[in-house]
This record gives structure tokens, sequence and C-alpha cells, in this order.
């Protein structure tokens, strides 16, 4: 899931400076489960915003709306008329929803009212973390199905450092090592000679590191679209 965070009132409301009508839109997938941009926290980041130009003397007019998935154009296409009645776009989705809303409606300002963290999981009810740095080629298989890119800090794939103290990593007494992890795991499966081969270095043009990437679905490519 890709977690995200609402922005401080205080950077929304400078972002927000010199328009007068303002499209609050919510996405109903990962940043709602991240309680960051859902139904709920459009309401909310709304009657915050309404209350605080109503204090400062400021005229402005809220409308607000939640799409299904802001990352998809079909589901865009509901809200064209909003759009186009606003002066701007305060999105609250990932960033990938932002530069979408961007791209359907390239005449519309858009801007980021939340921030794209990182790929993750619930560890606790309200409390996400970091697993998978979408690297675009897993190798989890050799290291216990625990990500080193992700989950190590020195994103090493051939640890441990040295420098992890109690199964704790040195950035930080709070911080798990991965290694640790990996080799706690690999020990349970009865796999620890997997340790013994040396991973070589990574291709990282499967990463960002290669570019903008591109996916094209099986379906496609055996239908011949592009």
């Amino acid at each position: 899931m890709i977690i995200t965070k609402q922005k401080s009132l205080e950077e929304i409301r400078k972002m927000l400076a010199g328009y007068g009508k303002i499209l609050i839109l919510g996405c109903g997938t990962c940043a709602t489960v991240c309680f960051a941009g859902g139904e709920r926290e459009v309401a909310i980041l709304a009657s915050s915003l309404r209350m605080a130009e109503k204090i400062n003397g400021k005229k402005k007019t809220f409308f607000e709306h939640t799409v299904k998935r802001q990352c998809d154009w079909e589901f865009l296409d509901e809200i064209a008329e909003k759009v186009k009645a606003a002066d701007v776009v305060l999105s609250l989705s990932c960033g990938v929803g932002v530069q979408a809303i961007a791209e359907r409606f390239p005449n519309s300002r858009v801007l980021p009212g939340i921030d794209t963290c990182f790929l993750g999981l619930t560890a606790e009810p309200g409390i996400w973390s970091e697993r998978c740095d979408a690297c675009g080629h897993c190798l989890v298989h050799e290291t216990g199905g625990i990500c080193p890119i992700a989950r190590c800090a020195k994103g090493l794939f051939n640890g441990p450092c040295g420098g992890s103290v109690a199964g704790k990593c040195e950035i930080s007494p709070d911080v798990p090592c991965a290694w640790q992890l990996i080799i706690d795991h690999l020990a349970a499966l009865g796999q620890l000679d997997k340790l013994e081969v040396i991973q070589p270095p990574k291709d990282w043009r499967t990463s960002h590191s290669g570019g903008p990437r591109k996916i094209v679905s099986p379906v496609r490519e055996e239908s011949g679209e592009k």
C-alpha cells in the first residue's frame, strides 16, 4: 500500500493563498486507509480551512468530493465539471493521483495536500512501516522474505554490516537490524546456507535509476497493443 500523511494546515493554507474557489478532492483507496485523504479527512480539512479563513476575514469557497481512485482517469472523468468550476484542486492523494489530475485536466491548477512517504504495511492500527522500495526486481526469496533494500538503513545486499547491537540498527535502538531479521528467519526455515552465496551487484535499471518506468500487461502484449 502507498503510505501517505496529510500536510500541516499551515502549509496547505500557504499553498491556497490567492485562490477563491477550492475543490478538495479525496481518494478512496490508499489515502483513505492511511487516514490522510478519504471522505472523512476531506470533510475535516474543509471544515478547518473554512474556520481558519473566516477568522482571518477572507472569503473562500471550498467544495468537497472523493473519488474511488485518483490514479485512474476513468474515475476522474466524473469530476470534470467540478474541476472546471474551481480555481484550484487540492488533491488528497499520493503523488500519482496529483499528477493524474494535472495530466487529465491540463488547464487546471492542482496542489498536493498530502505527502507520499513509502510502500508499507499496517504494523498496528494507525501505524505503518516501510517494506518495499519498488526497485523493480524482487529478491526477497534470497533473504527470507525480508527486503534488505527497504529495511536495511544501508541497503546492503550482503550483510550484516557489523554496526548492529543486540539485534538493533546502529541508527536507532528502535529500529530492528534488517539483516538480523533475515538471519533469524533463514535459520527458522533451515536455509542459512543462502547466506554463503554472495549476491552480485544489483541491476538498478529496473528501479527509478533507469528513468521513469512503464509496464505493459501480458494481455496487451498478446493482443499486439502498445
